[in-house]
């Protein structure tokens, strides 16, 4: 009963779904690294402005997460697909 449009969108997205958990691990590896890497910069020099780049990392890390979000969906639809429902 879907429409056609529906069904691109199911189609694109079960394609798309080993990419979105690569994309959320890469972002969540950048993350931890630039994190780190503020930090060590913060440590050597106390006047290292933290909060603009907290902010970033933030963001990064919730890019992960809807990336992340959007591999499981894709994973549920797989799996309903299968299922023939």
């Amino acid at each position: 009963m879907a429409t056609d449009t529906q069904q691109r969108f199911v189609e694109r997205a079960l394609r798309r779904k080993k990419l979105f958990l690569a994309i959320s691990i890469v972002g969540m590896v950048i993350a931890v690294v630039l994190a780190a890497y503020y930090g060590f910069r913060r440590l050597n020099d106390p006047t290292f402005p933290i909060g603009p780049r907290a902010v970033i990392v933030v963001l990064i890390l919730l890019n992960s997460r809807q990336n992340l979000r959007q591999y499981r969906f894709a994973s549920f639809i797989e799996d309903y697909k299968k299922k023939g429902v």
